[in-house]
């Protein structure tokens, strides 16, 4: 394994260690459903200041249009918690890392653990207006689903939060029309060990185990040949062949595992493939795993990513990895052309909301919607800035509102128009709530 990879290994492991509600049908009074609920095509009625006699129509998910057809998926951190969600009033260790104090305000911003800063501010995981703006934002952009980074079902060190963040994504995710997957950090089976005194494959046979009662089955979970999709990253604590079979085998159907690039070799006959990361060599990396490595492969995912800046050493937490430029949307431009011309039918991006590696694609105050906007001339969508825009003041208007039932009421119509892609209604809601 190349230098570069193995002492990001070490950070990620060092960060280890710090169906659904989704058929919303509100009516209040059963005389007001009739009364003032929309009609399908029709004009929806704004209810009157504390007015609360306001049904709320469930609307069916429709599936973007694209020009590419290409699967693309996003790599999701879910580990973010503020002072309400933590569990000990303060802020999580993702905002914070060993020095930052994101109650320290100045020019506007959180102090935070990153050279970046989210347009909605830091936020927690578990937020439902957060889950349900995030999910809007990569519909609109054309991108099909999330690849979750899990930590497993251990209670180790904040990786329960991490699970209880997932659920929470994953619970959304039906309803906004997305698909889902897991990549699982086996590096957190070293700290469960040394923490719970689990051995590393009874460990991993538990949390597989969990995925497949909880997930696997979902019709929103993706699948490759109908196996459900797995990444791992590395493989870092089940390093041969035999452990990965060994975890496996409670299994009724076999997961599509891929590892990260060049590490195949570990998985063996478990193993289905690869996938490309971030690496310091940036673009020369990438094609060279798509010319060299991946015609060998059964199946393997590109990857594209906006640049690298991390604020490891700034935030206490050890050195600087590399640093990869972001000429405006360049890099990312540039990644996503790799990607067209490499061969496969799936991509992911790296990553959403990686903030103490530099990598998000999310908005942000310093790159606004610019690698949103990327992502949909790429993907192909008919929306745009607007769209992205409007999302953007849904959930402001959320979290303004908050409490105020009726300006509540309306604010979930107008998501259930966006996740069924009826943007006039929803800006109509929208553009009338100041």
């Amino acid at each position: 394994m190349r230098f570069y990879l193995i002492q990001r290994h070490i950070f990620r492991t060092f960060r280890l260690c710090g169906l659904s509600d989704f058929l919303l049908i509100i009516c209040l009074s059963i005389a007001g459903c009739k009364k003032n609920s929309p009609v399908n095509g029709g004009t929806p009625v704004t209810p009157k200041k504390n007015d609360t006699t306001v049904a709320v129509i469930a609307t069916v998910s429709k599936p973007v249009v694209k020009t590419n057809n290409q699967k693309v998926y996003v790599h999701y951190m879910p580990w973010f918690e503020d002072p309400t969600t933590s569990g000990n009033g303060k802020w999580g260790q993702h905002w914070t890392m060993a020095n930052q104090n994101p109650d320290v305000i100045a020019n506007g911003r959180r102090q935070i653990a990153s050279y970046f800063y989210p347009m909605i501010g830091p936020y927690a995981s578990s937020d439902r207006d957060v889950i349900d703006y995030h999910l809007l934002l990569m519909k609109y952009a054309g991108i099909d689903g999330v690849i979750v980074d899990w930590y497993g079902t251990h209670n180790v060190a904040d990786y329960p939060l991490v699970k209880r963040n997932t659920d929470s994504l994953f619970n959304r995710i039906p309803y906004a029309g997305l698909q889902f997957a897991i990549c699982y950090e086996d590096a957190t089976l070293k700290q469960v060990k040394a923490a719970a005194g689990i051995d590393t494959v009874p460990a991993a046979q538990q949390d597989f185990t969990y995925l497949e009662s909880k997930y696997f089955s979902s019709s929103s979970y993706i699948k490759i040949n109908n196996q459900p999709l797995l990444l791992d990253f590395g493989p870092q604590s089940l390093k041969t062949t035999a452990d990965w079979q060994q975890a496996f085998s409670g299994l009724s159907t076999k997961p599509r595992l891929l590892s990260l690039e060049y590490q195949g070799g570990v998985t063996g006959n478990s193993g289905s493939g690869e996938f490309a990361w971030v690496n310091a060599t940036d673009q020369a990396d990438l094609q060279g795993f798509y010319q060299n490595r991946a015609p060998s492969l059964a199946t393997y995912f590109a990857g594209a990513y906006p640049g690298f800046q991390d604020f490891y050493k700034q935030g206490g937490w050890g050195n600087n990895l590399f640093l990869i430029g972001y000429n405006g949307a360049a890099t990312l431009q540039n990644c996503l052309s790799l990607a067209k011309t490499g061969g496969t039918n799936y991509l992911q991006l790296i990553t959403w909301n990686d903030y103490g590696e530099g990598t998000m694609i999310e908005p942000t105050l310093d790159f606004n919607f610019t690698f949103l906007q990327t992502i949909q001339q790429y993907t192909g969508v008919t929306y745009t800035v607007t769209e992205l825009q409007l999302i953007y003041k849904w959930y402001t208007l959320r979290k303004k509102y908050q409490g105020n039932t009726a300006i509540e009421l309306q604010l979930t119509q107008a998501y259930n128009y966006l996740v069924a892609l009826d943007v006039s209604h929803a800006t109509a809601i929208i553009s009338a709530i100041n």
